[in-house]
């Protein structure tokens, strides 16, 4: 569940800020850059650390009993 929650939220912030670079400032699109190149990183590194926000805040891999993906 959490690996669909970080693609949720990085999905999120790239289109994000593809708008506030189209409407707001072209510069936006340095977010967009840094949102992909921590998604680079983390496939080579296998570390993110919105994995570790998320853990944190008591979001873990495991399902409960019941519980679907």
């Amino acid at each position: 569940m959490k690996n669909r929650i970080v693609r949720g939220i990085a999905g999120s912030f790239v289109l994000i800020s593809l708008v506030l670079a189209v409407y707001v400032n072209i510069k936006w699109l340095w977010f967009t850059a840094f949102v992909g190149a921590n998604l680079l990183q983390s496939s080579l590194t296998h570390w993110c650390l919105m994995d570790k926000i998320l853990e944190r805040l008591g979001i873990s891999d495991e399902l409960k009993p019941g519980q679907k993906c």
